[in-house]
């Protein structure tokens, strides 16, 4: 906390009584730590207010149990230890120890970060994870957490270390954030933590009968537990002029930097494709006040997942920023800066960015020979067809208990906490995969929180006003509720997803 800012609540030193709690909560400091009370059953407990991922405010966030869930993100931490139980939170949370005299509640000091648990001596064990993004970071990380000694090999073909990739669409590209921000853990956690993160690096092949993979300069590399975790590729753009240097897709670090330099000198910006990724681009592009043509042959943007009252705000949103809009339109064409669409229009643009989709990667996982159907067919536990090789993140197609379907989902939180899982099942431990999915995007000032899954619905319930950036949306589906959104509706959305969580399977 800065020197400057002024302590909230009272001062729970002193003493508060719970009939100074509002809906199980009190906000009040310990000195100049702000200290968020929170009454969990019949027990009082202590924790820093701010979610250790972008700082959501825990106090209106969702008590479940014995833990809080941030309102922002969806991140959940233990009241009892402050860990980070649910990304995308990664980092625990201070807590306090408390006094309770009839009535009368009072902090008395802060409880000591425990210490890393040391790691046994090394089992012979090998664990190979191949991808560097949310899943094979999370596996990795959780992993250590639970204890696990053995060897820890993380290969990935991406130059930079694993990294928040929804910040390379959003407060990154837009300027807002610096790029030390973006790595999830720093270059000395791999170091401290024994994990062997090999940059840069393909793998060739995967050989189950050997149990080893072959590295893309040759080497092999042999595993007894495998996860596979090599995430999707933005689909490319076929057409005449493509493959120009001024046209770029957007999936890593580097490809959030090349649009950043391209962004310095450019006037104007073409947009191709309406999908999240696309707009949270023509955003980012707006804020560094570049001209930004959006076209998409959809009717509206991001119909076919919002529906299309939101789909229409969402045009109007972006329209009030400056966005020109090209819809049931597509380019046919790019020669030089000049785009010719499908309607005879022509855009002169600078700079393009392609978002049309991504597909996932799983020419290794076909060449191995495990099952996979739009996919890496994975069970509840996230195994593949071969017993010890598993699969998590935009690759994986498991059985989802709540849609009672297979699904197969690009969401940053459900890989990292498929990741989690996957790790935990790498070392025996059966647990099925059961999170229900959710994702945000981030529009100038307005927040779209996402839960379940609705490849398809057939009615759209509207509780309060899209215009006014106030509401909850119910998908369904036979009447079946499948997913929801809401703007500002933060505690609205995250109950929905703890009363999906209740009706699973």
């Amino acid at each position: 906390m800065s020197e400057d800012k002024t302590p909230s609540g009272p001062d729970l030193t002193k003493g508060v009584s719970l009939a100074d709690f509002k809906d199980g909560k009190l906000l009040g400091h310990v000195g100049s730590e702000d200290v968020l009370l929170v009454q969990a059953g019949g027990e009082i407990f202590a924790i820093e207010p701010a979610c250790s991922h972008y700082h959501g405010p825990l106090a209106e966030g969702l008590v479940v149990g014995d833990t809080i869930r941030c309102p922002w993100h969806h991140a959940c931490f233990s009241l009892r230890s402050g860990e980070a139980t649910r990304p995308p939170a990664l980092n625990a949370l201070a807590v306090w120890e408390i006094t309770q005299d009839q009535d009368r509640i009072r902090v008395q000091r802060k409880r000591e970060a425990p210490k890393p648990s040391a790691r046994s001596v090394p089992t012979p064990e090998r664990f190979v994870i191949v991808g560097g993004g949310a899943a094979g970071f999370a596996a990795a990380e959780t992993l250590r957490r639970e204890g696990f000694a053995g060897a820890i090999t993380m290969l990935s073909n991406d130059g930079a270390m694993p990294v928040d990739r929804p910040n390379l669409s959003k407060d990154y590209l837009a300027g807002n954030a610096p790029e030390d921000w973006l790595p999830l853990r720093g270059e000395d956690y791999y170091q401290s933590a024994g994990i062997d993160l090999r940059l840069s690096t393909n793998v060739a092949a995967i050989d189950p009968k050997t149990r080893s993979v072959t590295l893309g300069n040759g080497d092999s590399l042999r595993f007894d537990r495998l996860l596979l975790a090599t995430g999707a590729e933005p689909v490319k753009l076929q057409i005449p002029g493509a493959e120009q240097p001024h046209v770029h897709t957007l999936r890593s670090v580097a490809d959030s930097r090349a649009i950043i330099k391209a962004a310095g000198s450019a006037k104007r910006a073409l947009v191709i494709g309406a999908s999240f990724i696309g707009l949270e681009v023509a955003a980012s592009l707006r804020t560094r006040k570049l001209d930004v043509h959006v076209v998409a042959p959809e009717e509206r943007p991001m119909q076919k997942v919002l529906g299309s009252e939101m789909g229409d705000f969402i045009r109007t949103l972006h329209e009030e920023n400056g966005v020109n809009f090209h819809l049931e339109d597509t380019v046919e064409r790019l020669d030089g800066t000049r785009a010719t669409l499908k309607s005879g229009a022509v855009i002169e643009a600078d700079l393009v960015v392609v978002g049309i989709g991504v597909r996932p990667r799983i020419a290794l996982a076909e060449q191995a020979g495990l099952a996979a159907d739009r996919g890496v067919s994975v069970t509840e536990y996230l195994e593949t067809s071969i017993a010890g090789i598993f699969a998590a993140g935009d690759i994986a197609r498991w059985p989802d208990p709540h849609s009672r379907h297979t699904i197969r989902v690009e969401h940053w939180v459900v890989a990292e906490r498929q990741g989690q899982t996957a790790a935990r099942n790498m070392l025996g431990r059966r647990e099925r995969f059961d999170a229900v999915p959710f994702f945000w995007s981030q529009h100038y000032d307005v927040p779209i929180n996402y839960v379940g899954h609705a490849e398809s619905f057939d009615a759209v319930a509207i509780d309060g006003s899209i215009s006014g950036k106030d509401c909850l949306l119910k998908y369904s589906k036979g009447g079946h509720v499948l997913a929801v959104a809401s703007i500002y509706r933060d505690l609205d959305n995250l109950k929905a997803e703890f009363e999906m969580e209740r009706s699973r399977g």
